[in-house]
């Protein structure tokens, strides 16, 4: 697995593109079925299934960790959730489903909007956890991206590709000639006209532009001479 330093590890010294995980949190008061933990700070909320229907999202989820009688009235009213309904329980643990309206922009919204497949996500008093899909990394790219276009705070802390890859490429790289790189394509700098400066990069982490120039020329020189020798020694 690729920790997460700056951003979306969008690119990598590869060609093939792959189906990718991501892991992104959402502090727990930025997500509506966090009322809860208004009033049962102690539970864990896990939704087991995103189910998109024409008007609305529909997601079924568990809370575990409280006994009380009537679970659905700890979550208060909130403009995203259109109808909360309990539909099994087994002593401490309750089964959901919960109306979603697409026309509040959240995550789950932003997920049905991209298409994106939701594995799993979990919500404490302290933040919520989601784990998602993409066929490749542009897909989990755009919907960072949308998520940053509709002001929902998410914070990405893992990457990884389903399929094994060749990391010969990345082996020559250290980790800030990596972070450096990374951070300098995911914010623009290789573009005509460049969208970013060195200043403005050396801020993001923490050093001076130089600093950051000559991170970026080491692991340039490291990626093309590995391309290149790649190249050369095809028949």
């Amino acid at each position: 697995m690729v920790p997460v330093v700056a951003d979306l590890y969008s690119w990598k010294p590869t060609v093939r593109t792959m189906a990718t995980e991501a892991t992104f949190t959402v502090p727990s008061d930025q997500f509506p079925l966090g009322t809860v933990f208004h009033q049962l700070p102690d539970v864990t909320v896990t939704l087991e299934r995103l189910i998109p229907a024409q008007d609305v999202v529909i997601p079924y989820f568990w809370v575990r960790g409280t006994e009380v009688d009537d679970v659905e009235s700890a979550f208060t009213e909130h403009p995203g959730v259109q109808a909360i309904r309990l539909v099994d329980s087994i002593e401490d643990e309750y089964l959901l489903r919960v109306e979603w309206a697409l026309d509040y922009d959240d995550v789950l919204t932003i997920l049905a909007e991209t298409e994106i497949p939701l594995i799993e996500a979990t919500g404490t008093n302290q933040q919520w956890t989601f784990e998602i899909r993409g066929d490749d990394r542009s897909d989990v790219a755009d919907f960072q991206r949308r998520c940053r276009e509709l002001d929902i705070p998410i914070t990405l802390t893992e990457l990884h590709a389903l399929t094994p890859v060749d990391t010969s490429t990345e082996t020559l790289l250290t980790d800030t000639q990596q972070e450096a790189l990374v951070l300098a394509y995911e914010r623009g700098y290789f573009e005509s006209p460049r969208e970013v400066t060195l200043e403005a990069l050396g801020e993001e982490l923490g050093i001076s532009q130089q600093a950051v120039g000559s991170r970026l020329r080491g692991g340039i020189k490291h990626v093309l001479g590995r391309t290149l020798s790649t190249l050369t020694a095809r028949p």
